[in-house]
């Protein structure tokens, strides 16, 4: 696994040494001699702009390492060149990073293109989803965080805490809006699933001192 990483890191200039190897063999015994270097050349360069280094990225994500994420994902140069379902993950990775550095206008830049390409996987799509309605919901814009939360629940959310998180969001919209009834709906789906983040465990607190005094 290893040694397959390390081809994936220096796989553009591998596919580069091969193409100056083909040339010189080209120019002192043929094409047809050379013809091997030049598929391993093609297919290197190609996989690198296509496909990508994102692999590299999962053991660094495991390790809390931003800064090697970081590194990784600055050594793609063109990333409109990715394949699809690849630069959708590329852009979600670039949000996500951006909204731990609280730089929520270039993370709801990254996320939104995220989002117009079409996750690879539907829970990762309604991840992306929360995240847009979250920022919606920060910025005031309660339509938009509404339309984006049901969104993201109508998808799926891979985890308990963030589908948490939604039913709370879609919770204080509807408070908002004042439609007790629903409101009161999606909070006892949000307890439901549970959720032990203290962050989300406290605003469950605080929610409940007051919605069991409301009518609907």
């Amino acid at each position: 696994m290893k040694f397959y990483n390390l081809i994936i890191k220096y796989r553009f200039w591998l596919g580069i040494l091969a193409l100056i190897l083909a040339v010189i063999v080209t120019i002192t015994s043929g094409f047809w001699p050379a013809f091997v270097l030049y598929l391993l050349a093609v297919i290197a360069i190609f996989t690198h702009f296509f496909i990508g280094p994102l692999r590299l990225i999962q053991d660094p994500m495991e390790q809390g390492n931003v800064e090697e994420v970081e590194k990784i994902l600055n050594s793609i140069w063109f990333p409109n060149l990715l394949y699809k379902p690849v630069r959708s993950t590329y852009f979600t990775i670039k949000g996500n990073l951006a909204m731990m550095n609280q730089d929520f206008d270039t993370a709801e830049k990254h996320l939104k293109k995220s989002n117009d390409l079409g996750a690879p996987m539907p829970e990762a799509e309604g991840a992306n989803k929360l995240q847009l309605g979250m920022m919606a919901m920060q910025r005031g814009d309660l339509k938009q965080a509404e339309s984006y939360m049901r969104a993201a629940i109508r998808l799926g959310i891979p985890d308990k805490e963030s589908e948490a998180v939604a039913f709370l969001g879609m919770c204080q919209i509807f408070m908002n809006k004042r439609e007790f009834r629903a409101a009161k709906d999606y909070f006892r789906k949000a307890k439901a699933c549970k959720p032990k983040t203290k962050q989300v465990v406290d605003q469950i607190k605080e929610i409940e001192k007051y919605i069991s005094r409301i009518p609907g």
